[in-house]
């Protein structure tokens, strides 16, 4: 199975709002608020964002192109280097990612710097609006950092399984809400359903009734529940394999070793001939 697995020891995946007003100037913080098929956020952004933070685009900055790799393809690496330094990332120094989709897009921005070798990245809990509704400092206008020095290693650091062996993996999470992963509606895709295997976990699963994260016990017991506690393998995909990472983060914070399928379900069904399931 292609898989490329971390040597460096597992860090907790998500800081607190306090957390982070507390050590503001000690880490560099990346805004990647986005609406999927809606404009950039960068004018949310100029309009009030954590002081300091730098803005980040998903389409631009953290995807490739569509194609045969699906709608969100992984960015080329020396764009993705690139954009990182331009946004201040430093090699040495901690970075927190936020957004205001409660984590999914973040997720991404984590999950990338983290495969390229950045070992000290952590979500923003509850993101601009958890931010916002604890009454912390907001700052307006735009942000031009000092340039960052970061490069991309050459040992990557999370997992990554492709659509060849992506069935078998012992325990496949498709991340998307349960009515797409059943195949009753498919507002963006061509074909509705899933990769035969793989099991629900919808990304609202993760999250508490304010929208921050479940604590780690709890979300042990979310994954536990389609079996990835105890899995030799487990993976993760979505509909382009952003929000796919969001289940990422929650199964770190519970100690769960899981890979994503960058492709996810758009690059699946560019193949014809790849199996497809429905129902629940």
């Amino acid at each position: 199975m292609d898989q490329v697995v971390s040597p460096a020891p597992r860090r907790q995946p998500l800081i607190s709002t306090d957390e982070l007003a507390a050590t503001l100037g000690e880490v560099t913080v990346l805004d990647v608020r986005y609406a999927m098929g809606g404009p950039p956020g960068r004018e949310e952004h100029r309009a009030g964002h954590v002081p300091g933070a730098a803005y980040v685009d998903l389409d631009a900055d953290l995807a490739d192109l569509p194609g045969d790799g699906g709608r969100h393809p992984l960015p080329d690496e020396a764009r993705f280097a690139e954009a990182m330094r331009r946004a201040g990332v430093r090699g040495d120094r901690p970075v927190v990612v936020y957004d205001d989709w409660q984590g999914r897009a973040a997720a991404r921005a984590w999950w990338l710097l983290r495969f390229h070798g950045h070992d000290d990245v952590r979500v923003l809990d509850g993101g601009w609006t958890a931010w916002r509704e604890d009454g912390h400092p907001v700052e307006s206008g735009d942000v031009t950092p000092d340039p960052g020095d970061f490069t991309v290693s050459a040992d990557k650091q999370m997992a990554v399984v492709g659509p060849d062996d992506v069935q078998d993996v012992e325990v496949l999470v498709d991340a998307r809400a349960a009515e797409r992963y059943a195949g009753e509606t498919e507002p963006v895709d061509r074909v509705a359903g899933h990769i035969p295997g793989a099991v629900n976990v919808p990304t609202t699963e993760n999250l508490d009734e304010r929208g921050r994260f479940l604590p780690p016990e709890r979300l042990r017991e979310v994954y536990a529940r389609v079996g990835a506690e105890v899995a030799g393998t487990v993976a993760a995909y979505c509909g382009s394999g952003v929000t796919a990472a969001h289940d990422l983060v929650a199964m770190e914070a519970a100690g769960i070793e899981a890979a994503l399928y960058p492709g996810s379900w758009s690059g699946w069904v560019t193949d014809p001939d790849r199996p497809v399931a429905t129902g629940r």
